[in-house]
């Protein structure tokens, strides 16, 4: 454009006696830009165009200025360009631009001679707002949709949770200060207390991959494989002074630091997750008896073992163990003198057959599922029928014991025997063994959804303390790992704490007003500043798709 003004410039100088013909104008104007007669003949084209409609603005396609030309000189050339990448999908190249400039009727439509090369369409790709990095990582929604997920989020745990929030304290998005609970007048309950628990792995030779690394520099030897690993199962709340489980004066923690693998420490089992539970109980019943205690656990089956002999109608036969056949129980993991899991000579954990416990029939008397002493079968497993026919119900012997491959029509409770019976009160309700511990102590329980680790805050501390981890001077001691592992969790400060704990909140107040797992997370994103999302979301999604 400085081109065309300077020929404009020479046609119409001020001063007749310097003032020159569109010819020499256009030469003279090329002759300063160290151009030519094919330079001179451009200027005079563009020149006599931008007369005739001040909207026909010069393109130049060379490297030098293409982010210019790209943007300022021609809007539909980049609108173009936008919308041809946005088709080719998620993997473009720059290479897709040069390839797509080659093309005949584009350059009819803008005009063009030739394509770019390469290191401008690279220019331009960074102009468009595309970089060359790592592909950004979002949260796991494999199975956020899933129908027994999505029921027992909606029916149980949002309900549960905004039962619970009745009493708990919320904390401002900007610095974390907590909002007072409102008390209405009459009996008030006690303030709920959070602790939210997980178990997160920290390897030794993990360290940042992408940083800013000076030209010429070589590479260097590193160690192969992750390196030794420890695992750290904690528990944080909020409205502790520093998020994690601590004793008032400092000196007790719930923190376990475990060292797994065959050979260390063996495995995080479900004792071992008791065993932290009660070291967390002791802790609050000692320094927190004002509050009334959640856990907050992970769906995963460490946390959500039951008894070894608890009902289950999974692997149950329709009629009586046949005579000579093994019986049917439950199988039990052996544990040694030490209390540890033994394992067989082929590594796996060794088992032992156990009989499963009684059930519980309508009138709540228990209801042994074996035949009893004097019975011609005694001992052995009454069968699905002999259970129900036990309970009042007819009919049950012209059933199947379950549906093809246990695909029970929606909505049907007695297709089956199996169906039938994992319908029943007894078998349905079973407690964990954590529900079971924490209750007998007057504690609470609550399981987060499966695939939901958005609505667990303590996954994003873990986050944290990782980066922090890699900022350490790598070694492969185990001594300094767990040093800097530790370090790297008491950085993690209680203000972020408090700000992932309103995300969580958000997120929970999404799929209450129905969005999904991928709806859900752009929403928190574009509230980040929210406890809570506007009514009309759903709304706003809507028109966001058209």
């Amino acid at each position: 454009m400085d081109q065309v003004r300077t020929v404009l410039w020479l046609y119409t100088c001020p001063d007749e006696s310097r003032r020159v013909s569109w010819i020499k104008a256009s030469e003279q104007a090329a002759f300063t830009y160290e151009g030519g007669p094919s330079l001179a003949k451009t200027l005079h084209a563009w020149a006599c165009a931008f007369i005739i409609d001040r909207h026909a603005l010069p393109f130049e396609a060379r490297g030098i200025n293409s982010k210019h030309a790209l943007h300022a000189q021609n809007d539909d050339l980049c609108r173009a360009i936008v919308e041809h990448l946005e088709q080719i999908g998620k993997y473009v190249r720059a290479l897709d631009i040069v390839e797509y400039l080659a093309k005949p009727e584009v350059q009819d439509e803008f005009g063009l001679k030739r394509t770019v090369g390469l290191s401008t369409a690279q220019r331009w790709m960074n102009e468009l707002g595309y970089r060359w990095k790592r592909t950004p990582s979002g949260q796991f929604v494999d199975g956020h949709q899933r129908e027994d997920v999505v029921h027992y989020r909606q029916e149980t745990f949002l309900p549960k949770m905004a039962m619970y929030d009745v009493d708990a304290p919320q904390f401002d998005s900007e610095h974390g200060n907590p909002i007072p609970v409102p008390r209405a007048f009459g009996p008030v309950n006690r303030l709920t207390l959070y602790l939210f628990h997980d178990e997160s792995i920290f390897y030794a030779h993990d360290r940042r991959e992408v940083r800013w690394v000076p030209q010429g520099e070589t590479p260097v030897p590193r160690k192969k494989g992750e390196g030794v690993s420890l695992m750290i199962a904690d528990l944080m709340s909020p409205q502790l002074p520093t998020g994690w489980l601590r004793s008032k004066d400092g000196t007790k923690s719930a923190r376990v630091v475990f060292r797994s693998g065959k050979n260390r420490d063996g495995y995080f089992t479900n004792p071992d997750v008791l065993a932290q539970l009660t070291a967390a109980m002791d802790i609050c019943i000692a320094d927190y008896p004002e509050y009334r205690i959640v856990f907050v656990l992970d769906n995963a089956t460490t946390h959500t073992k039951r008894a070894d002999d608890t009902l289950s109608a999974r692997l149950m036969s329709k009629g009586p163990t046949r005579d000579g056949n093994p019986i049917f129980g439950v199988d039990r993991n052996v544990c040694g003198a030490d209390g540890k899991l033994v394992y067989k000579p082929d590594g796996k954990v060794l088992k032992e057959k156990v009989r499963m416990g009684d059930a519980k029939l309508p009138n709540g008397q228990p209801q042994s599922l074996y035949f009893p002493e004097g019975h011609p079968k005694a001992g052995s497993f009454k069968g699905m029928v002999q259970i129900l026919e036990e309970r009042g119900y007819t009919g049950v012997s012209n059933l199947r014991a379950e549906c093809p491959r246990f695909h029970c029509t929606p909505g049907a409770t007695r297709c089956c025997c199996r169906r039938w019976l994992y319908e029943e009160p007894d078998f349905r309700e079973a407690e964990s063994l954590a529900e079971a511990h924490c209750r007998a102590r007057r504690f609470e329980v609550i399981f987060l959804p499966k695939f939901h680790c958005e609505l667990n805050p303590i996954e994003q501390c873990w986050c944290v303390a990782k980066r922090t981890y890699r900022q350490f001077p790598p070694s492969s001691l185990e001594a300094d790992l767990e040093r800097n592992v530790l370090a790297a969790l008491d950085s993690v400060d209680i203000i972020k704490m408090r700000r992932f704990c309103n995300r969580t909140q958000r997120f929970m107040d999404a799929y209450r007003k129905g969005l999904s797992g991928t709806q859900a997370a752009w929403a928190c994103k574009k509230y980040s500043g929210h406890r809570t999302l506007p009514h009309n979301i759903l709304e706003e999604l809507d028109n966001r798709v058209q």
